[in-house]
């Protein structure tokens, strides 16, 4: 690298005498895996040279493991050092998954001469784009101890849920036997501030001129940055050719993409794994030239009916925003209330609903207490029996009902606290009860007004709060029932709000909140659903 540091690398070449295009990709989980040699077969086959690299500091690399602050620089070099050598004829594609598709994104900000294309699956977004609450779900402690050191650590054998009810969350890594540095000056930045602009790049899509494959699942716990990322470079890549390359696939899959048809209880069908590596090629091939594409640009798996579809735009053309407004006689508390999902706006009064958020006893996220995925389509019928879970529910379909795009929740809202939480979920409830979890959102109220700045509430002021609630690609079966929920925790997804308004990362003391749900014509509480036709 530019400093001295020497990093390592792996390389599969092709049959022939080349030069060949070739694939980089650099991982903090360690190169010499199965998975490289299988990957590579399926590129050779193709005609493309791959060449993964253990990141600075991890696996068979020299220097210091800093999650993400050296991979720009370090991925520059790394490909134009690739780029120069006999084997190459001078065309270098990135490959990145998770941890290598956000350092992807960073490093094509530095503009390498010899980058052509990217290929990106489950990218993590901005700092605060999926976490809110403070920058960072608490479920990413298990990812430092997973990476605490040159070789991947065992994050079994702890009492994970034990470690994320500790308090204060800046000494939490304690809790969990060791030291992290990392997770500590995390809980040190809770608002967004400088710290964080080295991570940022999804205000900077008009500096990536190359074309770059989107790739995610449905339930995939990164899942909000991939669709925001292909409509960012489809809006902002600054070529006219950049724009019109993006390709956008969604999957029935976790953050493990393409990993098989079941996902917790439910089966997905014979279509939801794919020739992935096929697909990907095929893009390659087309964006540099090999052959002709006329793909569309957006590849869609549809869940309920378990269908793919394809797409010009995301989201689908014909896609119509539509209102559905929170109703209820003040009794919306649990799904044995009176909560109701209305294409009728409220009248002048209607009953609020209120309900007590006690952060030493928060509302379950059900999700596998390890990071590498926070939670799938479960089964919410048993959370949905507390008092402090609002739910709003549709009557029996009549008739089908898709959604395709992003899903946004403007909540009116007050609490005796001068701060506190409001998560949202969507939830399809099945004929015979199962309620399947759909995507999920989170607002912490000092950040109403944005994440660069913390501002605290008054007390029993009613406000309107926009909270993102990801996105979907499903059909509402006839007969089946369509539900939000609304409660002010979802742990260990997200952080706690401890509902005094004290620093995030060295607080300890909690209070109880008596949080409030306004539904009426001058609150007028609503979901905003993408419905699609066909």
């Amino acid at each position: 690298m530019r400093d001295g540091v020497h990093l390592s690398s792996d390389l599969f070449l092709p049959e022939g005498d080349g030069p060949f295009p070739c694939i980089v990709g650099r991982t903090p989980y360690n190169k010499n895996q199965a998975m490289y040699p299988k990957l590579a077969d399926a590129w050779n086959r193709r005609g493309y040279a791959l060449a993964p690299q253990d990141v600075r500091g991890r696996g068979d690399s020299d220097g210091v493991f800093t999650p993400y602050r050296n991979d720009p620089n370090d991925g520059h070099d790394y490909i134009e050092w690739v780029a120069s050598q006999p084997w190459c004829d001078g065309t270098v594609v990135i490959q990145g998954g998770s941890y290598g598709g956000r350092i992807g994104w960073l490093t094509a900000l530095t503009q390498p001469p010899h980058l052509r294309a990217m290929i990106l699956s489950v990218s993590p977004s901005d700092p605060f784009v999926e976490f809110p609450t403070c920058g960072e779900s608490l479920m990413t402690l298990s990812w430092f101890r997973l990476t605490d050191g040159r070789m991947t650590q065992r994050v079994d054998g702890i009492d994970w849920m034990r470690v994320y009810d500790h308090l204060p969350l800046v000494t939490m890594d304690e809790a969990a036997g060791f030291r992290s540095e990392h997770w500590r000056e995390t809980m040190r930045h809770t608002v967004r501030d400088d710290h964080w602009e080295p991570l940022r790049y999804q205000h900077r899509f008009n500096e990536v001129d190359l074309p770059v494959l989107h790739i995610s699942g449905w339930y995939d716990d990164e899942q909000i940055g991939t669709p925001l990322n292909f409509a960012g470079m489809v809006q902002h890549a600054p070529s006219e050719s950049a724009r019109r390359a993006q390709r956008l696939l969604m999957g029935p899959w976790g953050h493990a993409v393409n990993a098989g048809r079941m996902l917790g209880e439910v089966d997905f069908g014979a279509e939801a794994v794919i020739d992935l590596e096929g697909y990907m090629a095929d893009w390659l091939d087309g964006v540099l030239g090999k052959r002709e594409s006329r793909e569309q640009q957006a590849r869609i798996f549809v869940m309920g009916v378990n269908q793919w579809r394809s797409e010009d735009i995301w989201p689908p053309a014909g896609t119509r925003f539509s209102d559905w407004y929170l109703r209820s006689g003040g009794r919306a508390q649990s799904r044995y209330g009176d909560g109701t999902l209305s294409l009728e706006a409220p009248p002048q009064h209607e009953p609020a609903d209120a309900f007590t958020y006690d952060p030493s006893r928060p509302v379950p996220f059900i999700t596998p207490p390890e990071s590498a995925q926070i939670g799938g389509p479960d089964d919410y019928a048993a959370v949905e029996q507390r008092g402090d879970v609002l739910c709003y529910t549709t009557p029996a379909l009549e008739r089908p009902l898709t959604l395709i795009g992003p899903v946004r929740l403007r909540l009116f809202a007050s609490s005796s606290a001068a701060d506190t939480d409001f998560m949202a979920k969507l939830i399809d409830v099945h004929p015979s009860g199962f309620c399947q979890r759909l995507c999920d959102g989170a607002i912490r109220c000092r950040y109403r007004n944005g994440v660069d700045l913390a501002v605290l509430m008054d007390p029993g002021t009613v406000y309107e709060l926009d909270i993102d609630v990801w996105n979907t690609a499903h059909v509402f079966l006839a007969g089946h029932r369509m539900r939000l929920e609304v409660a002010s925790s979802a742990f260990p997804k997200f952080d706690r709000n401890l509902n005094t308004g004290e620093d995030i990362g060295t607080a300890t003391r909690m209070v109880v909140a008596e949080n409030t749900v306004w539904h009426d014509a001058a609150h007028a509480s609503r979901l905003l659903l993408p419905v699609t036709s066909g």
